[in-house]
């Protein structure tokens, strides 16, 4: 799974860009600024993370309907994990 980190702690900005974050290539360990929020592709990340974060309380799992997508919110940070054989970002 991909990982792209988007570093804000406020819910209305993130779904503000979400879009444009998704349309946004990055190169693995690349960073953007999207409307004053930076945007960091995380590259590949094992399934066991996710799962591992899923049981922390402080992380608010978020998942998108009618795809795989699947957006983890914990401090201040919301990371987009999108499955590599879906090719969303290019």
């Amino acid at each position: 799974m991909k990982c792209i980190a988007v570093y804000t702690n406020n819910f209305e900005i993130f779904s503000d860009i979400y879009e444009e974050v998704l349309k946004t290539p990055l190169k693995e360990n690349e960073e953007k600024v999207i409307e004053g929020i930076t945007v960091s592709e995380s590259g590949d990340v094992p399934e066991n993370y996710l799962e591992k974060m899923r049981t922390k309380p402080e992380v608010v799992v978020m998942k998108v309907k009618d795809s795989d997508i699947t957006i983890l919110q914990h401090r201040d940070v919301f990371e987009i994990f999108i499955p590599t054989k879906e090719n969303v970002l290019h």
